[in-house]
C-alpha cells in the first residue's frame, strides 16, 4: 500500500539533515515502512526505513527543535 501527503511532512533524516517526506509505502504489518523524502539542500530524493527519520516539528503534538 502506498500513501501520498497532500501536504509533505518535514522530517530530520538519520545523517540530520532536512527534508520533506511525500509518500510512505507499506512493507508489511507494522515495521520498516518506506519513506520518500526530498532533501531541502539541493531537492535530493532519498528512500528512508521508519527507523532512519524523525518528524522535524509538529505543534499539535508537542513534537519540537531539539537546539
Amino acid at each position: 500500500m502506498l500513501l501520498e501527503f497532500k501536504k509533505p511532512i518535514p522530517v530530520i533524516t538519520k545523517d540530520n539533515k532536512e527534508g520533506y517526506a511525500i509518500y510512505v509505502e507499506s512493507s508489511g504489518m507494522f515495521e520498516n515502512d518506506i519513506w520518500c523524502v526530498v532533501l531541502c539542500d539541493g531537492g535530493i530524493i532519498r528512500h528512508y526505513n521508519t527507523s532512519q527519520l524523525k518528524v522535524y516539528k509538529n505543534a499539535t503534538f508537542e513534537i519540537n527543535v531539539d537546539k
